[in-house]
């Protein structure tokens, strides 16, 4: 597993991709949260990153199907997926590997925005007076976001050789499962009945809960279930293509 993690690192790096992704992540929050005055942090009463954490979700929802839709789709059309095939490393192995390399960087993306937090920390006043426990939570929630969306985007990037489609697909299973479950909780027959039940199903509900600051086990359980059951659906379909 290591030797896919550290070529998919190599590959995101040696090409302009990690640069490009980190890049117009942190160019797209920087512009809202301190330049366009509507938005900026900076014309706010109380010292907050919470735009920050609303708008994330939605920055990665392109952004990580961009970076994943390559992953096996792009093995797949050069035939690559068989010389790894023949190696000693295991399905679970290539998926594994995967996974990690464009977690982790998402994980480089998100670092450079704790300047963001000491910015805010520093304004405040007095200096420090901000919800930190509430910012840490956020972050939490970002990262087991973020790992949600890569294992969503492995799976979409395994049922194609096309990356187009890999990434049209992996954007369409990332949206509906941010925001499907709330827009269904709203129709006529979940409203006053199912209607929580239903919400509960979405990343968007657990997302939120772990952003209050409060680290509840099963929005741990859920944002890990989801990681597994589509890696899991990736290596099903690998090994459908293998037979």
């Amino acid at each position: 597993m290591s030797s896919i993690f550290l070529k998919e690192i190599n590959a995101f790096f040696s090409s302009l991709i990690g640069y490009i992704v980190i890049g117009v992540f942190l160019a797209t929050t920087g512009l809202v949260l301190f330049v366009f005055p509507d938005t900026s942090l900076l014309n706010v009463n109380y010292a907050s990153l919470g735009p920050l954490f609303e708008l994330a979700p939605l920055v990665f929802l392109f952004l990580i199907p961009a970076v994943t839709m390559r992953s096996l789709s792009e093995e797949y059309q050069t035939g690559t997926i068989e010389l790894l095939a023949t190696r000693p490393i295991g399905n679970w192995e290539i998926i594994g590997g995967k996974f990690l390399a464009s977690f982790a960087l998402v994980g480089f993306a998100l670092l450079p925005t704790l300047l963001y937090y000491y910015t805010m920390y520093e304004l405040g006043s007095p200096a420090g007076n901000i919800d930190s426990g509430a910012v840490a939570g956020s972050y939490i929630g970002l990262f087991f976001l973020g790992g949600a969306y890569v294992a969503i985007g492995i799976f979409a990037s395994s049922l194609s050789n096309n990356q187009i489609v890999a990434f049209v697909l992996a954007t369409f299973l990332c949206f509906f499962l941010y925001y499907g479950f709330d827009f269904l909780s709203r129709m006529p027959v979940f409203v006053g009945r199912l209607d929580d039940a239903v919400q509960m199903f979405g990343i968007d509900y657990h997302y939120r809960s772990i952003s209050r600051g409060l680290i509840d086990t099963r929005d741990l359980v859920y944002f890990l279930s989801v990681i597994a059951l589509f890696l899991a659906l990736a290596l099903l379909s690998v090994e459908r293509r293998k037979w």
